[in-house]
């Protein structure tokens, strides 16, 4: 128990931080927007690049930690989205909800977890994450917002496009596809710019999680939250409950096994709160004040059921 306070406790400490120096004056709310978009542009696009393009493609794209992550958050969002159907939740609510149960924050939280409590290994499952969720599970969740709304004649084909292009856009994913075509083509990396790009990457774990804690205090928390409460749920409980079965699904498929590691990283990855940006897709379509009551449930609750399930798989 004490091994997993050890990993559980830095991370919440840094998030408590955050929280207290915004609440006491020292930093203003905007100061954390300004500080999760350096984490989103620079640190963690440094850190995919290095974590991708120092590996063998093979060793870093483990086919099937992404089939589970992958399967894991469909289930998701497919049960998630059936709960909601059957409670008569509006279609708007029911995607923002849908969204919040499916993404987990693997850049801000995730990663610095990752980093305590499999070091070796961190920048892999960073980018196996990041892979999963940017080229499927937002893309999905997105498509669901679109559906939600009014579209006129904006056709399904169209949409999807436009978001795809809006995800190749991200200068996380260019990081990633930068780092994939230089291990494929086996380019070796000069010193100076592997140092510098070091630099920036090291600045991410601390910095993601100050910025997360700090960020809370300037969410609005006006809003339905009963679905709040089941959002969150929905995304320390449901989320990993999915990927678990889909982990032992792979296995009964005989799919070649993941390491003890990968196969604790990929479920506790499912189970870290919502990503950051959760309230700011949220307010498309006017419901940031449960994404932001959701959010804070989420990422207070997750303390005691990461350490839980850290304790079980670990």
């Amino acid at each position: 128990m004490l091994a997993v306070l050890g990993i559980t406790l830095p991370i919440f400490a840094a998030v408590a931080l955050g929280y207290i120096c915004v609440r006491g004056g020292l930093f203003k709310p905007s100061d954390m927007r300004l500080f999760g978009s350096f984490v989103l542009n620079v640190s963690l696009p440094a850190l995919l690049f290095l974590a991708v393009a120092t590996r063998d493609a093979l060793e870093v794209f483990n086919l099937t930690y992404i089939a589970v992550f992958a399967v894991g958050a469909l289930l998701t969002i497919a049960a998630s989205y059936t709960v909601l159907t059957l409670l008569k939740t509006s279609s708007s609510r029911r995607a923002v909800a849908v969204m919040g149960t499916s993404c987990p924050n693997s850049g801000f939280i995730g990663y610095p977890l990752m980093l305590l409590a499999f070091p070796d290994v961190a920048g892999q499952i960073l980018a196996l994450n990041m892979l999963v969720e940017n080229f499927l599970i937002i893309p999905f969740c997105l498509v669901l917002f679109e559906l939600s709304k009014e579209r006129g004649s904006a056709s399904i084909p169209r949409l999807v496009a436009q978001i795809a292009l809006n995800v190749l856009r991200r200068p996380m994913v260019i990081a990633l596809l930068l780092g994939l075509t230089v291990s494929l083509l086996k380019l070796p990396l000069p010193e100076p710019l592997t140092r510098t790009t070091g630099l920036f990457a090291a600045s991410a774990s601390a910095l993601a999680l100050f910025s997360i804690g700090g960020a809370l205090v300037g969410l609005p928390f006006k809003g339905h939250r009963a679905l709040a409460a089941l959002t969150a749920t929905g995304k320390l409980l449901l989320h990993p409950a999915m990927v678990a079965l889909a982990l032992a699904l792979a296995t009964a498929l005989g799919l070649p096994p993941l390491s003890r590691e990968l196969a604790a990283a990929v479920v506790l990855s499912a189970a870290v709160p919502m990503f950051a940006v959760y309230a700011i897709f949220a307010s498309e379509l006017g419901h940031e004040g449960m994404a932001s009551i959701a959010q804070m449930v989420a990422t207070g609750a997750s303390f005691i059921t990461l350490s839980a399930l850290m304790l079980w798989l670990l």
